[in-house]
C-alpha cells in the first residue's frame, strides 16, 4: 500500500503501513529460524527447573512445557493470519476491535511489558561477559562500586557492550533481525548436541534426575496434588509466550504466505520447546554427578566449564540473548511507540525509545528494589495480555470474518473511529476480562501488602491468561452484538489477498 492520500498523519507511516509484495520475504523456514532462535534462550531453559523442584518427574515437566507452547500457538497463528492477510502490524490491527485512538491502550501495555524485558536482558547479557570474562582471567573483574548506580565500572561497561551490540541490529532494522535469527538457529542446535555429548562424556551418563520419579506419585511427599500444581504451571509456561501472541502480525506482515507462517509456526515453537525443556533436564541431571548439585543455571555452568569451553560458551550465550532480546522484546514496542506518534516517530525511533528506556531504567536497580517479584510482575502480565488477545481474535473471526478495510485502519473519521476513536465495547470486555485476575496477582507480587486476599481469586489467579481471554472474548462478542455500540459495519475489503 503506498501513502493514502486520506490518511491521518497521525495514524499512518511508511513503517506502519501495510506491506508490500517485495517486503513479504519471509518463508516458512525463516519463521521456524525465527523461532528456534527465541526459544534457545536462558529464561527458557530454566523453565523445567521450577518443575522439576516443584515435584514433577523430568517428563511430566517437559510434556508441561509442550503442552503449554502448543496452546499458546492457537492465538499465535489466529492473530498472525491478519498481519500475513493485510501486512499490518499489531498495533494497527487493534484499531479493528479497539479503535483508532482507543488502540493506543493494547499497544502501550505490550511496551511497557517489552520494554521491562528488554532492560532485563540487556543487563543479563551483560552479567554473561562480566562473569564469562572473570572465568578466562582467571579472578573476578571490577572494583568498587559507582556512587548512585550500585554497580562496579567493569559491569557497566559490560552492560553498555552488550546494549550496543543489540543497537546496531536496531539501526539495520527488521531484515537484519531476520538474518541473525536465520543464522543462528543452527548454531543454537548443533551447541545443543555438543553440550549433550559434553555432559555424556564428563558424567559417564545422564545422571540421576531422569529416574526420579514425580512427587505426586501414590507414596510420593505431594502424592495426589498434580493437578494443584500443574494448572498454574501451565498458566505461567503460556504466559511466557503471551507476549509475542499478541504482536506475531509484526513478523506475519512479512510472511511470503499464509501457509509459510503457519507451517513455520508450527514447526518452529512447540516442538522445539519442548526438545528445549528436555535437553535442561538432562544436562542438569548430570550436573549432580560432575558437581554434587544439580545447576539449572547455563551462565553457572558455563563458569565452571575451563578452557576453549568457556569461550564458547561465551560466544553462544552471547548470540542467544542479543537473538532472543531483539525479537521477542524490541520489534514490538518499537511498532507500538511508533503508533502512538506516527508523524513524529518512525519504528526506528520507536527502536531508539525502547534501548533508552533499557539505559534509564537501569535494569540491576529494578531487579533489587523488587527482590525478585519483577518476575511474578512480567509473568503476571499475562492476565492483562489475555485479554487482549480475546478481543482481537473475536473481532477478526467472528465481528469481521478476517475481512478489514485496510485503508480505514488509517483514518480518524472512518469505521474503526467508533465513538472519538475509542471501542467501548472493547474497552469494557477488557476492563471485565481483567478484573477476577487483579486480586490473585496483587497478593502474588505483593504478599506483604496483600495478604487477605481469598482462596478464590488466588485459584482464578492460577488460570489468570485462560480466565482473561475467556472473559473477555464472551463479552466482547456479546457486546459487539448490541446495536448502540456497534459503530464499525463489518464489510467486504476488496484489496484483501
Amino acid at each position: 500500500m503506498t501513502h493514502e492520500p486520506n490518511a491521518n498523519p497521525n495514524l499512518w507511516n511508511a513503517d506502519l503501513a501495510p506491506t508490500t509484495a517485495a517486503q513479504r520475504t519471509w518463508r516458512w523456514y525463516h519463521f521456524a529460524a525465527l523461532w528456534v532462535g527465541m526459544v534457545m534462550c536462558i529464561p527458557a531453559y530454566t523453565l523445567s527447573a521450577s518443575l522439576v523442584e516443584g515435584g514433577m518427574s523430568a517428563w511430566q515437566a517437559v510434556g508441561t512445557v509442550f503442552l503449554a507452547n502448543a496452546i499458546v500457538l492457537v492465538p499465535m497463528l489466529a492473530i498472525g493470519h491478519a498481519g500475513t492477510k493485510y501486512g499490518i502490524p499489531y498495533a494497527v490491527l487493534a484499531r479493528a476491535s479497539f479503535g483508532t485512538s482507543g488502540a493506543k491502550l493494547p499497544a502501550l501495555m505490550r511496551a511497557i511489558v517489552a520494554c521491562g524485558w528488554y532492560g532485563i536482558q540487556t543487563w543479563f547479557g551483560g552479567q554473561m561477559i562480566y562473569t564469562l570474562l572473570g572465568v578466562l582471567m582467571g579472578h573476578e573483574i571490577g572494583g568498587d562500586k559507582i556512587a548512585g548506580l550500585g554497580i562496579n565500572g567493569a559491569q557497566l561497561a559490560c552492560f553498555l557492550a552488550f546494549w550496543a551490540i543489540q543497537f546496531w541490529y536496531i539501526v539495520h532494522g527488521m531484515d537484519s533481525i531476520r538474518k541473525l535469527e536465520t543464522y543462528t538457529a543452527p548454531l543454537k542446535i548443533a551447541i545443543c548436541f555438543v553440550l549433550l555429548w559434553w555432559v555424556n562424556e564428563k558424567a559417564g551418563g545422564f545422571g540421576p534426575l531422569l529416574d526420579q520419579p514425580s512427587a505426586f506419585a501414590p507414596g510420593g511427599a505431594k502424592a495426589g496434588q498434580f493437578w494443584t500444581a500443574f494448572w498454574p504451571s501451565l498458566t505461567a509456561m503460556v504466559g511466557f509466550w503471551a507476549t509475542l501472541a499478541l504482536n506475531i502480525p509484526d513478523f506475519t506482515r512479512f510472511a511470503h504466505s499464509q501457509k509459510d507462517q503457519i507451517v513455520g509456526q508450527s514447526v518452529g515453537l512447540p516442538v522445539p520447546m519442548g526438545l528445549l525443556a528436555a535437553l535442561a533436564v538432562i544436562v542438569t541431571s548430570a550436573t549432580v554427578v560432575l558437581y554434587g548439585k544439580a545447576i539449572w543455571d547455563p551462565v553457572d555452568l558455563a563458569a565452571r566449564m575451563t578452557g576453549v569451553a568457556v569461550l564458547v560458551a561465551l560466544v553462544v550465550l552471547l548470540v542467544d540473548t542479543v537473538s532472543v532480546n531483539l525479537a521477542a522484546n524490541l520489534v514490538g514496542p518499537a511498532y507500538d511507540f511508533s503508533a502512538l506518534a506516527p508523524k513524529t516517530i518512525s519504528y526506528r525511533t520507536g527502536g531508539f525509545i525502547t534501548a533508552g528506556i533499557a539505559l534509564a531504567m537501569m535494569p540491576w536497580k529494578l531487579l533489587e528494589t523488587t527482590q525478585g517479584y519483577i518476575f511474578t510482575w512480567l509473568i503476571g502480565y499475562s492476565a492483562l495480555l489475555g485479554p487482549i488477545a480475546g478481543v482481537l481474535i473475536v473481532d477478526y473471526y467472528f465481528v469481521r470474518k478476517t475481512e478489514l478495510q485496510v485503508a480505514e485502519l488509517y483514518r480518524d473519521n472512518g469505521i474503526y473511529s467508533y465513538r472519538n476513536g475509542w471501542n467501548l465495547a472493547a474497552i469494557a470486555a477488557f476492563a471485565v476480562g481483567v478484573a477476577p485476575n487483579v486480586p490473585g496477582f496483587l497478593n502474588a507480587a505483593f504478599p506483604a501488602a496483600f495478604p487477605t486476599v481469598s482462596d478464590l481469586f488466588k485459584t482464578i489467579y492460577t488460570y489468570a491468561w485462560f480466565v482473561g481471554i475467556a472473559i473477555s472474548a464472551i463479552v466482547y462478542g456479546a457486546l459487539m452484538r448490541a446495536p448502540a455500540l456497534d459503530t464499525a459495519t463489518p464489510v467486504l475489503n476488496g484489496e484483501t489477498r
